[in-house]
């Protein structure tokens, strides 16, 4: 089936019976572990009615945005995590006029008939699985970034995504940042001349996480579905909230942390989508301490006549210009450098300049009204695939210390590189990747 398109809207009680039809067989074409369906419905035209799954930091950001809008019903929150729920539904409460209920199992809002899509904040580890159930029951979805944690799930993404007919989004918000489409459009004008180089990278300070050792399971926390389908460990405070990114089995690192956000952007705007040749250098060079993950990384990205570059440095306070996290875009003509904050050309008489715009906010906005028209979102699922399997792919060249080639026309990788365990991720049952 194709995708949903501005030019060919989708109502979804157009397909109540398709659903229906197809709910016996998605118990044993879907997930293990998770039988319940619900039927699509009618894309709302008012109001769209969503729940959060997983709402440390971010995804209570995302609510609380949410909740403001005078269209949206943010009706249910859900995290492993029971402790965290009260301060959020408190926040929530009063830019709706109603407190959402609160679930520890994000299946009961899956299998909520009054849901008209989801938004998923949890660790890495579970993007994509969550996607694939949240399609599979008529839900609309919001997914963070990366939107995959491995090269083998985003394909398995896009197929639910087009057979059930849903709006995926990204949370790559940048893409919805008014100073950053300007910043490409510049580029693309040429003013800057022939570009074939874009630098991004981040430079910050982190603190060690030290070490910790394994401990008994917090009161309130259900960490045998926090782990999903990762591999089955003891439970230790140094995997959970927020360093869990700088774990192999639940995170992507500084690459699937930040450098998605800038890889994407220098993707963007250099107008490429897959590489040809990965490769990458760094290491753990400066924390003595649990996490695997490095603290020191270089990957080039080679295209035809263009590279994407990419570094960061966890231990450093000064960034490249005096930028913390940025992109630059260097021309024949000039060379533009962008991050949050807004932008600048360097190199020309007259510097061009655009102050920072707000991300978050229209980026929700575009998301909620894709829902209701079924039009194709700022991010899609498939621009959120590729640059999320530009991280994979530099976190892959980096653990098996050898260049990765791959297909441009594909994102495939040579068949070495495919046959490591690395490349793919093998689901602890009964939870099973489709």
């Amino acid at each position: 089936m194709p995708q949903p398109s501005p030019d060919h809207p989708i109502n979804r009680r157009a397909f109540l019976g398709a659903s229906a039809a197809n709910a016996a067989g998605m118990a044993a074409a879907g997930v293990v572990g998770w039988t319940g369906v619900s039927a699509a419905k009618a894309a709302p035209s008012e109001r769209v009615t969503v729940g959060v799954i997983g709402i440390r930091n971010q995804g209570k950001t995302l609510g609380t945005v949410l909740a403001a809008f005078p269209d949206v019903d943010v009706a249910a929150l859900c995290d492993v995590d029971e402790g965290l729920l009260p301060e959020a539904a408190r926040e929530i409460a009063p830019l709706q006029a109603h407190s959402p209920r609160l679930e520890t199992d994000f299946r009961r809002l899956l299998d909520d008939p009054a849901l008209d899509a989801v938004v998923i904040a949890t660790p890495d580890h579970w993007h994509a699985l969550m996607t694939i159930l949240a399609c599979q029951a008529g839900k609309d979805v919001y997914v963070e970034k990366p939107v995959s944690h491995a090269l083998d799930e985003g394909p398995a993404m896009a197929a639910a995504a087009q057979k059930h007919r849903r709006i995926v989004a990204a949370g790559l918000q940048q893409r919805s940042g008014a100073h950053f489409r300007s910043a490409v459009e510049f580029i693309r004008s040429g003013k800057l001349g022939r570009v074939h180089l874009a630098k991004a990278w981040t430079a910050h300070q982190r603190k060690s996480i030290g070490f910790k050792k394994d401990a008994a399971v917090p009161a309130g926390v259900d960490y045998d579905l926090w782990l999903g389908p990762a591999a089955a460990r003891p439970f230790n405070p140094n995997h959970f909230h927020h360093n869990w990114h700088w774990f192999w089995d639940y995170g992507s690192g500084e690459l699937g942390n930040w450098g998605v956000h800038l890889l994407d952007l220098a993707r963007w705007g250099l107008g490429v989508e897959y590489p040809s040749q990965v490769a990458a250098a760094g290491g753990k060079h400066h924390f003595y301490d649990d996490q695997q993950t490095p603290d020191t990384l270089l990957v080039n990205y080679t295209y035809p006549g263009k590279t994407i570059t990419w570094e960061h440095r966890l231990w450093s306070p000064h960034g490249q210009e005096g930028r913390s996290a940025a992109v630059s875009f260097c021309g024949d003509r000039g060379t533009l450098i962008v991050d949050r904050g807004g932008w600048k050309v360097y190199g020309q008489k007259d510097s061009a300049t655009a102050s920072a715009s707000d991300l978050i906010e229209p980026h929700l906005r575009d998301f909620v009204d894709c829902v209701k028209t079924r039009s194709a979102p700022a991010c899609s699922l498939e621009c959120g695939r590729v640059s999320s399997d530009l991280c994979h792919l530099g976190n892959l060249a980096y653990r098996v210390g050898r260049n990765i080639t791959v297909n441009p026309a594909t994102g495939t990788i040579d068949e070495a590189a495919a046959a490591s365990q690395i490349a793919r991720r093998e689901y602890r049952a009964p939870w099973t990747l489709t």
